[in-house]
């Protein structure tokens, strides 16, 4: 019963952080891309701002993902099963490379 609980708030704390690092992550996004804009103006700033914003989208998405966030992720992702069911699941979703 311990354990389910500890899951339970484990799963809780990265609902909660999600909203949380999804938003730091963007602003970084945002402060590295406006450093790297300059003084550049008007359609030209715009273009090198949604090109520089979707790169590092890509390259966060490309980098290798922690144990805690695939933890984070499959605990999400597992819902509401329990028992064996999510046993099995957890094993699976935590043993996917990426």
């Amino acid at each position: 019963m311990k354990i389910q609980a500890a899951l339970a708030a484990l799963a809780l704390t990265g609902l909660l952080a999600s909203p949380v690092f999804a938003a730091n992550s963007q602003q970084s996004k945002m402060t590295e891309c406006n450093k790297q804009a300059g003084d550049k103006k008007g359609d030209d700033r715009k273009a090198f701002m949604k090109n520089c914003l979707s790169a590092s989208s890509a390259m966060a998405a490309s980098a290798p993902m922690s144990q805690q966030d695939k933890m984070k992720m499959c605990n999400t992702q597992a819902g509401d099963k329990k028992g064996d069911d999510r046993k099995a699941f957890m094993k699976t979703c935590l043993s996917n490379k990426g």
